[in-house]
């Protein structure tokens, strides 16, 4: 029986199959941006800005390097028995739209019900980050989080919601400064049972 690849292995190894320009690639591509915007790259204040921008792309986007299975693979089962809702509530992150490349800011909201142990409460911290520090879509940043903890947790329900502010809308187009996005999803027992729901809203302030 063929092996089933998930939606985030599939993305995983897809990131990898491409050509990574090299850095005088990627630095001239910025000499080109800063042209096209109006500006001359070689003068003295943006000689230096191309090397500037690779630098800050190797932290924006270093999520493409890093894999979630290894931000949760360690567990503890060793927990008095506890079985009742994990909830880390604002977990601060930024990303950049997918679309416009500027950045989308907020905080991310992850409560999940144990099944298998419990994993490090920094861990749920860090899974936010592996998502976010690659070009995104609130939406599926939310997915893939809420995925990554179902694949590697086996939790019996989780439950994510994600609140941001994204400069796509604030600093051009419609500019609604102030304006806040909100996407959650629920799976397991959280899907299931409206009272978990309920009681997922209540501990993160939204009833």
């Amino acid at each position: 029986m063929d092996a089933i690849v998930t939606p985030l292995q599939a993305q995983h190894a897809a990131s990898h199959s491409i050509r990574r320009p090299s850095k005088e690639e990627a630095e001239a591509a910025v000499r080109t941006l800063i042209a096209w915007a109006g500006d001359d790259p070689t003068r003295e204040g943006l000689l230096d800005t191309p090397k500037r921008v690779t630098k800050a792309f190797g932290e924006f986007f270093a999520g493409y390097e890093q894999d979630p299975a290894e931000t949760l693979k360690r567990t503890f089962k060793e927990v008095g028995g506890y079985d009742d809702i994990v909830l880390v509530k604002d977990i601060p992150f930024s990303s950049h739209c997918e679309h416009h490349m500027v950045p989308f800011v907020g905080k991310v909201h992850i409560a999940y019900l144990p099944h298998d142990g419990v994993v490090g409460l920094s861990k749920l911290a860090r899974l936010v980050e592996v998502f976010a520090r690659r070009l995104q879509v609130q939406e599926n940043m939310t997915a893939q989080i809420i995925d990554a903890i179902n694949d590697h947790l086996n939790p019996r329900g989780a439950a994510v919601m994600v609140e941001a502010e994204h400069m796509c809308m604030s600093m051009r187009g419609v500019r609604a400064h102030g304006a806040s996005t909100i996407t959650h999803r629920f799976t397991g027992v959280f899907a299931e049972d409206r009272n978990e729901q309920d009681r997922f809203f209540m501990m993160v302030g939204k009833r």
